[in-house]
């Protein structure tokens, strides 16, 4: 998958419906998101994802992508993501994907870092 198609696959797991979360988040998948229970895997990981809001936007920054094994792809990125009425939400963010097949890909590690806040 080159870098084009990578960052819409990511970009769409912001706002598409749960049904794009449970076809692209694989049943071995380790989360971890900045909400109780914050480790995940699994289905739960699969239904913590299809739970979260549905953003209307998101903006993807500081984009990185490594391919350290054929097959495998790792992302790291800035996310800021926004829906109307004016809540946004940003996070540093990490996601691994393994190929299954041809031109399918399924996200097995994914993790969200909101900003730190000084005391």
């Amino acid at each position: 998958m080159d870098d084009q198609r990578v960052w819409a696959f990511e970009e769409s797991l912001w706002t598409a419906d749960a049904d794009r979360y449970r076809s692209s988040i694989d049943e071995q998948c380790l989360m971890v998101l900045p909400k109780p229970p914050f480790a995940m895997s699994g289905r739960q990981a699969v239904d913590a994802v299809a739970a979260t809001p549905r953003w209307d936007r998101v903006e993807l920054s500081e984009r990185r992508v490594a391919r350290p094994q054929e097959g495998m792809i790792v992302v790291a990125y800035k996310a800021r993501a926004g829906m109307d009425g004016g809540e946004v939400y940003e996070a540093h963010c990490t996601s691994t994907y393994r190929r299954l097949a041809h031109d399918e890909w399924r996200v097995v590690q994914h993790q969200q870092t909101p900003p730190m806040l000084a005391p």
